[in-house]
């Protein structure tokens, strides 16, 4: 037999318990498991199934994956992969970036400098969980920064740390002749020196108006928003001649929902609930590499 589906499953510690636990709901499924093997590295751990599921639709995929969340192993998530995503000999990969490829959120440090970041993050929070116009809140957000001197975008850029794991993603796709896209509903002026670090093949964010040495609370252009990333997604992986199939798209907010949902799978790492609910898979722990083995890099 072939596998058709792979779940890759990790966890700070995999557990004789939670492997028994989630083969259990597989076979109840009807998934033969065809082979077995542990990974990971002192951070945590990885355990890969092969399996050959009878329906590995989209449809079919999503009743399993429905069922192993719904089970809550404890200390694991698992990811069902195709096997045609595994497989692929290019793959693109785009990541959010603040909270996702960043730990911080930048438009939250900018306005630490104007004395609003406590009415800033109240309204960042908001607009991740979907219960806010992501357009409207980053102007909102965004008209609080004005008259700030420009040069505080680059005290900020110093502040920015990338997750953990992110530099090691990168690379990893990279050496094996993959493409790395960033998408941002952040700003331009902040990310260029991560994706020159970084290497990236595609990024894009907002771009921060600044006139006379100031910022004058205005963003230049149309907002990233999440039909933007979506947009972006599909032109550079068409560009790129990646089939929407062997994509992989990680966020962790609202805005990121589109491009989770139109990626061949959808990570959310450390992620609001509702996005947690939509996405393809959860990352809970906090090294964003772990994406790699989601995807067999």
């Amino acid at each position: 037999m072939t596998p058709n589906v792979t779940a890759v499953s990790y966890g700070l510690s995999v557990t004789p318990t939670a492997r028994e636990q989630l083969r259990s709901i597989l076979t109840a499924h009807g998934a033969s498991v065809l082979s077995e093997n542990d990974g990971g590295d002192d951070r945590y751990q990885v355990h890969v199934a092969e399996l050959q599921l009878p329906d590995a639709t989209a449809a079919g995929l999503a009743v399993l994956r429905r069922a192993v969340a719904e089970a809550q192993i404890s200390g694991l998530d698992t990811a069902l992969v195709p096997a045609g995503l595994r497989s692929a000999k290019r793959k693109l990969l785009i990541l959010d970036v603040d909270s996702t490829l960043i730990q911080q959120e930048v438009i939250e440090l900018l306005a630490a400098y104007a004395g609003k970041e406590e009415e800033v993050t109240a309204v960042t929070e908001a607009a991740m969980r979907g219960e806010l116009d992501f357009t409207q809140s980053l102007h909102t957000r965004v008209e609080v920064l004005a008259g700030l001197p420009a040069n505080v975008v680059h005290s900020v850029s110093d502040q920015v740390k990338l997750s953990e794991g992110a530099a090691e993603l990168v690379a990893a796709f990279k050496a094996a002749g993959h493409v790395v896209a960033v998408v941002s509903g952040g700003f331009n002026q902040t990310l260029a020196p991560i994706a020159g670090e970084l290497g990236l093949d595609y990024w894009q964010a907002n771009e921060l108006e600044i006139v006379d040495g100031a910022l004058t609370g205005k963003v230049l252009g149309a907002v990233v928003d999440r039909a933007a990333k979506e947009k972006y997604l599909r032109e550079w992986a068409a560009g790129e001649g990646i089939a929407l199939e062997h994509t992989i798209a990680v966020g962790d907010g609202a805005n990121d929902l589109d491009m989770l949902g139109a990626a061949g799978i959808g990570v959310a790492f450390n992620a609001k609930p509702a996005v947690l609910a939509a996405a393809d898979a959860a990352l809970t722990m906090p090294y964003l590499d772990a994406v790699r083995h989601i995807a067999g890099v």
